[in-house]
């Protein structure tokens, strides 16, 4: 059967969160459970949590969790009626010292600094783009504005500024309380919603540091505002990895900008040694449809053929009809896509210098078996530099990370073609090569007379020792 390196990311939701269900998908491709904390208390993330990894187990596999953030709510308050129909030209009030519930007329707001953060003439975007109101004047709390395109709007929808600008702390006092209990829960990732610079991130690492208990997950930061594009290198230099949230951001910067700045994010993770994931609406037809749209398709192919480590379902896995036929026609375009020719390993070396040992080694590692046809690459490895390095070439060659450590092999789910195994490495060095071409040939990766790559640390099980490239063939 094919091995498929491109990984898949399913949010849990009452679609998804029975026993059985979860089993499934995690069998049919989900290497990471995304846990929503917008939706749900501290205890229901826990519960979760222990399904997940009761799931994984059932299924044989290790997963992955990631703990989505909240991050501000900025959104509209409650209407009387539960909703209102806007009618383009009409005058709307967003009044943040409204308290009781909003009418044809206007409506309290969730976001108390709106009127702070908006002038005359912004325009303002709610329900992710389907309301647009022109801010006409602000008067005290209260933003007036102009419909300009109307329709249904109901309650605690979200608020976007066009261009971005909206001043809301990506960390609330929700999110602070939310890292503790993903520290408790041990979650393998952190995701950020609507970082706008590099010291967000840092914030929230300091959190996790302090919650954690030597507990050190992945910071993803995600990108979804307007003001993240331009401060991008550095936060993702302050991060581990980026999520392309598309909707937030394509209602900021307008959708036809989306595709563009999706292409730039993944080049530029790869480029830094960080992973990405592509997020948002992938599959959205099959929250109510069997099988996905034609432009689904080449949109999660697209998302593959630019080297995305992950792609990730939303509301089709948490709350749609099909979450278990989702996820196998979302493992089925992934395979068929990485079928299609990559560029030459050569061009991504050239100009490149590798100052480390390590890296060094791991760049050799896929040059050697690129041009051997080698079965598979192994990388003996403590911390998951090694596969990491490895994992940003877009390469053929399957990569196989064999750790002695649980939170590494769990950190590992996301890296685009790195399949990670649990495997005690800190022994004698000729025990730990046996026992990893054992390993292999165990799973039918590699028979007898295959070649394969293994890189590894001397003396064994110093995090960033890997310092020998060993060619050999199964015996």
């Amino acid at each position: 059967m094919p091995t498929r390196a491109t990984k898949i990311v399913a949010t849990l939701g009452p679609a998804s969160s029975d026993p059985a269900m979860l089993e499934a998908m995690i069998r049919a491709g989900v290497n990471v459970v995304r846990l929503n904390f917008s939706h749900g208390t501290a205890q229901d993330h826990i519960d979760r949590a222990t399904l997940v990894r009761e799931a994984a187990q059932r299924a044989g596999r290790e997963v992955g969790i990631m703990a989505d953030l909240q991050g501000p709510k900025i959104r509209v308050g409650k209407f009387a009626q539960g909703k209102v129909q806007l009618q383009p030209g009409e005058k709307f009030v967003l009044d943040a010292a409204r308290s009781e519930p909003g009418d044809e007329q206007g409506v309290g707001l969730d976001y108390k600094e709106l009127p702070r953060d908006v002038k005359p003439g912004d325009t303002l975007l709610l329900n992710d783009g389907l309301i647009v109101l022109t801010v006409d004047a602000v008067k005290g709390p209260a933003v007036h504005t102009t419909v300009k395109l109307g329709g249904e709007l109901s309650n605690n929808k979200g608020i976007n500024k066009q261009g971005g600008g909206l001043t809301a702390p990506a960390l609330t006092a929700k999110d602070m309380d939310d890292i503790k209990t993903a520290m408790g829960l041990k979650a393998d990732y952190v995701a950020v919603s609507f970082p706008k610079n590099a010291t967000d991130m840092e914030l929230a690492r300091q959190l996790c540091a302090v919650a954690g208990g030597g507990h050190k997950p992945g910071l993803i930061a995600k990108i979804e505002r307007a003001e993240a594009i331009p401060e991008l290198a550095n936060i993702l230099k302050a991060s581990d990895g980026v999520m392309v949230a598309r909707g937030d951001l394509a209602v900021e910067v307008g959708n036809a900008a989306v595709p563009a700045l999706q292409k730039h994010m993944i080049r530029l993770a790869r480029e830094m040694d960080k992973v990405v994931i592509t997020a948002t609406q992938m599959m959205e037809s099959m929250i109510v449809n069997p099988v996905p749209t034609r432009a689904e398709v080449s949109d999660v192919a697209n998302a593959v053929l630019d080297g995305t480590d992950a792609v990730m379902l939303s509301a089709e896995t948490a709350a749609g009809k099909f979450p278990l036929e989702t996820v196998k026609e979302m493992a089925a375009i992934c395979l068929e896509a990485e079928k299609a020719d990559f560029h030459e390993l050569g061009a991504d070396f050239q100009g490149k210098t590798f100052t480390r040992i390590d890296h060094s080694i791991a760049m050799g590692a896929l040059f050697t078996a690129h041009h051997l046809g080698a079965k598979a690459i192994v990388a003996l490895t403590d911390s998951g530099s090694t596969a990491l390095w490895m994992s940003r070439h877009l390469v053929r060659t399957p990569i196989y990370a064999m750790t002695p450590n649980l939170t590494t092999q769990r950190r590992m789910t996301l890296y685009r073609n790195v399949r990670p195994l649990l495997m005690e490495t800190n022994v004698d060095r000729d025990n730990a090569l046996a026992d990893a071409e054992a390993h292999l040939k165990k799973r039918g990766i590699v028979q007898s007379g295959d070649v394969y790559a293994i890189t590894v640390g001397e003396p064994m099980g110093q995090p960033g020792g890997t310092n020998t490239l060993k060619i050999c063939r199964a015996s």
